[in-house]
């Protein structure tokens, strides 16, 4: 009995040697592939591992807000600086990418990275940030980077390439996105679960809507820039009518119930101040309501980052998630249909991402109406960015010169952020007397007056996009009447459920901004005249009015919504 046990810890002792034999190999082997793999590709992996945050579109031209200290890029907006120019942020989801800082002294020497090691990675730029392409910017140390015209030209052609000619999905044309429109007319998108008077109300509006009787009474010119405006004016007439509201009371100020109605964010500050004073729409009892009003600002919570204990992107994603749970826990308005009768408006850049998760199932109303990055036709609601200089003059500077004091082709001037403004302003700056193309103006009073004024005596305003898809360019052009041209592809421009947008502004596909100036000189005179004046005609449902007025700005966001929503509702 002892030498059969002897003989059993002898194997034991002996099995555990040969484990352990096998496991130093094991370890051996990964170390040397480790050193193999990680020797010429150090510093681009340490890069990455350190980067930290979320990018966003910060506009630090004329179309900013002087008073705005998260237009800035630094620490707190999520970038780390690298030597002296360059600048990464960490992919944090599918449809966030590696973003940066771009300096105009070295924007054509983008796509690629010198290490310590003297080795060279030629890297993939974008197309649109949001799509989950990555790319880091050239890490030129002290060293000055100049090349000449060809090689810069042929520099940008390869950035454009690279971008657009991405694995990614393809850019959604606007065809495309015509398309879905008219799918969505026709189809439910959320099933509720619950059967009440409100949703029967709902239902009667969207037959009524369905089978609106033609208005013949209008001049044809007007209607043209609608999709079809015996509808739109039926369904805007049953909101009057029938269409109530309840406002949560639920939320600390500042990131609750407190507008902020001047600068590039200003349309959610604004849509949120005139609604909680409304008396139209608005119930105190939310057994009336056909829609649920959320009442936060994405620009507050992003302020929210650096002011209060938030360290992450994701505390910002569960303090909104943590609100719902509130909500749905006092009511039970929100489980019962899973919140697609609520809605919240939203303009800062991270909107899109922060309730893509949680909040997926209400109407969403976003200035970042990427549909690439989730925005979901249909169901969500594209809010215009309008630049506010004024909260006590909305309508200031608003007008431009008729088309024959219109000597300027094109006109763009902005901050040069994201991939595509560096190529136009490369390809185009300077390089033809019509085409004034611009990097940052000055800030000035002088400044600013030449800026409105390049507006009002343009032919076409270039809307190009910077990290993300909106800008405000699209309502600044309608309002200084010069006709927009948007080259961001995947952008669903706003009220894109109402509007025949192709009417009045031209729509321009990234990859083709080489080729902008021919194809502005292509569109027909007579073309052009009539997109000019249409815009005089969408002027005024693109203004806002401390007293609201029918058809502006509020409750044009406000129909949209309605409308959205009118379609989601399940038909008998």
């Amino acid at each position: 009995m002892g030498i059969e046990l002897q003989f059993q810890r002898l194997c034991c002792v002996h099995s555990v040697k040969k484990l352990l034999s096998i496991f130093g190999i094991v370890i051996a082997v990964v170390a040397v592939i480790t050193q193999l793999v990680a020797l010429p590709y150090e510093n681009y992996i340490s890069l990455l591992s350190n980067a930290d945050g979320v990018g966003f579109e910060a506009e630090t031209d004329l179309a900013t807000d002087e008073n705005r200290s998260n237009v800035e890029v630094d620490l707190v907006l999520g970038f780390q600086k690298l030597g002296n120019s360059s600048y990464v942020e960490k992919r944090l989801n599918a449809n966030s990418t590696i973003g940066f800082y771009l300096n105009v002294s070295t924007y054509s020497s983008l796509g690629r990275m010198r290490n310590e090691s003297g080795q060279i990675l030629q890297l993939k730029l974008p197309a649109a940030r949001p799509n989950g392409w990555e790319n880091v910017i050239a890490d030129t140390g002290n060293k000055s980077v100049s090349l000449s015209e060809n090689e810069a030209t042929s520099s940008n052609s390869n950035m454009l390439r690279a971008g657009i000619n991405s694995k990614s999905r393809r850019p959604a044309s606007i065809s495309y996105m015509n398309s879905l429109v008219q799918q969505n007319s026709s189809i439910s998108l959320v099933r509720s679960q619950w059967r009440s008077a409100r949703e029967g109300e709902l239902r009667y509006a969207k037959v009524q809507i369905e089978n609106a009787p033609i208005i013949s009474n209008i001049p044809e010119f007007h209607s043209s820039v609608f999709r079809n405006y015996s509808k739109f004016r039926r369904s805007y007439e049953l909101m009057e009518r029938v269409l109530k509201v309840y406002v949560y009371k639920e939320g600390q100020k500042p990131i609750f119930h407190q507008p902020y109605m001047r600068g590039i964010y200003a349309s959610e500050g604004w849509f949120l101040k005139l609604i909680e004073k409304n008396k139209q729409f608005l119930v105190k009892d939310p057994k009336r309501a056909h829609l649920f009003y959320l009442p936060f600002s994405s620009l507050k919570l992003r302020e929210a980052l650096s002011k209060q204990n938030f360290t992450h992107q994701k505390d910002l994603e569960n303090h909104l998630s943590n609100y719902i749970g509130r909500i749905s826990r006092k009511y039970h308005f929100w489980n019962r249909s899973r919140g697609a009768d609520h809605f919240f408006v939203a303009c800062h850049d991270w909107a899109l991402r922060l309730t893509r998760k949680n909040m997926e199932t209400c109407v969403r109303v976003l200035c970042n109406s990427n549909i690439a990055g989730g925005f979901k036709i249909g169901k969500d609601v594209s809010l215009p960015v309008t630049y506010v200089r004024s909260a006590e003059d909305p309508l200031k500077d608003f007008g431009g010169n008729p088309p024959s004091a219109r000597p300027v082709l094109a006109f763009f001037a902005g901050g040069i952020h994201g991939y595509l403004r560096p190529i136009l302003l490369q390809h185009w700056s300077e390089k033809e007397p019509d085409m004034k193309i611009f990097g940052p103006m000055p800030r000035d009073p002088e400044g600013k007056a030449k800026y409105r004024e390049l507006m009002k005596s343009s032919k076409y305003c270039i809307c190009a996009r910077g990290y993300e898809v909106h800008t405000p360019r699209v309502v600044e052009s309608i309002h200084s009447e010069c006709v927009p041209v948007i080259i961001s592809d995947n952008y669903v421009p706003p009220f894109f459920e109402v509007f025949d947008w192709e009417s009045f502004s031209v729509f321009v596909l990234e990859k083709d901004v080489t080729d902008l100036r021919n194809i502005l000189l292509s569109i027909p005179e007579e073309k052009y005249m009539k997109m000019q004046r249409r815009l005089k005609i969408v002027q005024q449902y693109f203004l806002w009015h401390k007293s609201p007025v029918r058809y502006d700005l509020f409750h044009m966001i406000l129909h949209s919504i309605w409308y959205n929503r009118v379609f989601q509702v399940k038909s008998k």
